[in-house]
């Protein structure tokens, strides 16, 4: 794994800026404050803190090397406080050498620099705890980083599943009935059961061309819910009275694919086909205070309707609304004396 500080541009210049700035305040503290000349105060800071600097960085792979094996806290502690020891040591014993023979003949350098021991042992376990927390704060942040990501991953991965999940029950239940109406159409008219072959596989062509994809124009699905509908008039014939109200502004948004054809199929199990009148099915849409508001009205009998029960359409259309969306309550169902209506209210932007 590469150093975080090279692998991120803006921790590198940090890192840079950082160690200047120290540099910069080492060498002018011991040129105001011990009346050190320029050239020692320069080579003083420069021994002491790029070396750090150097050693700093490479304690990184130390850090690495601990953690491989997931030590336990105790063996972890100790382990840094034999290398802090050991970093410490030759830090200062590079250093200290390195100046002792740079200035061998100065006045007075030789006595400061053995003078300064002490609280030079102490600036480097401070720049060895910096370090140290420094690379565990940035692990500690990749590691959340890499976890939420593999999290989100996931929720996407599950939320795709069900949406597969919920749409994979609709041509099923869909299929079932058409199925038993071109049976029993091939005994009876079986011009018209090859017609209702024909739409039908049209429609599941249509279902299959968008199952990969989460959303579809109004006008697409729209035409898709024309074949549906012609599939249905040839088992219902003057039973089924659909009549559409959907302006062309309605026509430019997206609406989640395969939204429309369960209403309408809710609407005609509950409706047309418990009745042996006319009965009418009514899809309207506006928009609306950044909505596009889709309403689906039909006659029906309520005392069927309970018989009948509620099936999985409507179930299913409120999960996958509320998994695409992340909002409750995008479907509103409205019981009316006889007329049910269906409430589409889907957020134009999203």
């Amino acid at each position: 794994m590469l150093n975080p500080i090279t692998k991120h541009k803006n921790y590198l210049l940090s890192f840079i800026a950082v160690w200047i700035v120290i540099f910069a305040i080492h060498t002018f503290i011991i040129n105001f404050f011990y009346d050190l000349d320029s050239v020692v105060s320069l080579a003083d800071s420069a021994a002491f803190n790029l070396l750090f600097a150097v050693i700093g960085f490479n304690l990184w792979f130390v850090i690495r090397f601990n953690l491989r094996e997931s030590p336990s806290a105790f063996d972890l502690i100790f382990n840094h406080l034999i290398v802090a020891a050991i970093v410490i040591t030759v830090w200062i014993a590079i250093a200290y050498f390195s100046l002792t023979y740079w200035f061998e003949g100065h006045e007075s350098y030789p006595q400061f620099l053995n003078d300064s021991l002490p609280w030079r042992v102490v600036t480097g376990v401070f720049y060895y705890l910096l370090f140290i927390l420094f690379y565990y704060v940035i692990l500690y942040y990749e590691d959340l980083q890499d976890k939420l990501k593999i999290e989100s991953e996931l929720q996407n991965l599950v939320k795709e599943a069900e949406l597969s999940a919920l749409k994979s029950q609709i041509n099923p239940h869909f299929l079932f009935n058409s199925l038993n109406s071109i049976s029993s159409l091939t005994m009876t008219a079986p011009e018209k059961a090859q017609e209702m072959v024909i739409k039908l596989s049209d429609f599941l062509r249509y279902s299959l061309s968008h199952d990969k994809e989460e959303k579809a124009s109004i006008v697409q699905e729209f035409e898709n819910l024309k074949r549906y509908l012609d599939i249905e008039k040839v088992r219902f014939g003057a039973r089924l009275n659909f009549v559409s109200k959907v302006p062309e502004v309605c026509m430019e948004y997206s609406i989640p694919n395969m939204i429309l054809q369960p209403l309408i199929e809710n609407a005609i199990k509950h409706g047309v086909h418990n009745s042996t009148e006319e009965v009418l099915v009514e899809l309207n849409c506006k928009t609306e205070n950044g909505f596009v508001i889709i309403e689906i009205t039909n006659d029906y009998d309520p005392e069927a309707v309970k018989k009948v029960g509620q099936g999985i359409g409507l179930m299913n259309i409120r999960k996958r609304l509320q998994l695409i969306y992340q909002e409750p309550n995008l479907l509103e169902t409205i019981a009316e004396k006889m007329v049910f209506k269906a409430r589409l209210k889907l957020p134009i932007n999203n």
